[in-house]
């Protein structure tokens, strides 16, 4: 009985340190997150040949990890069915700090 309790107890300790990592992975859709420190200077990146027609280079960006800027590499997109152009996400500054505002197709 004492070995199927610690079992059960150990699976909830698991399951919530696993939806705790989940929730500080990154914010819900439309909540933004703040930064206190000014984002890096971006980066220059090579830019090859598109893989097909109509793609769009997304550039690189600097994504906050809960620390420190990491450099997310850009890459090339299939535009969305209805859309022809991207329009590229930016760093904004507002009182309470820095938020990323997601690219999107328009």
């Amino acid at each position: 009985m004492l070995e199927r309790m610690m079992h059960g107890i150990g699976t909830v300790a698991v399951t919530a340190a696993l939806l705790m990592g989940l929730g500080c992975a990154s914010a819900p859709r439309g909540e933004r997150v703040y930064v206190r420190d000014r984002p890096p200077v971006e980066r220059v990146e090579v830019i090859g040949v598109a893989p097909g027609a109509g793609y769009a280079w997304v550039a690189g960006r600097w994504r906050w990890d809960q620390r420190q800027y990491v450099w997310v590499p850009g890459r090339w997109v299939a535009p969305e069915r209805g859309y022809r152009a991207w329009q590229p996400g930016h760093w904004v500054q507002d009182r309470a700090g820095w938020y990323w505002v997601e690219g999107r197709w328009r």
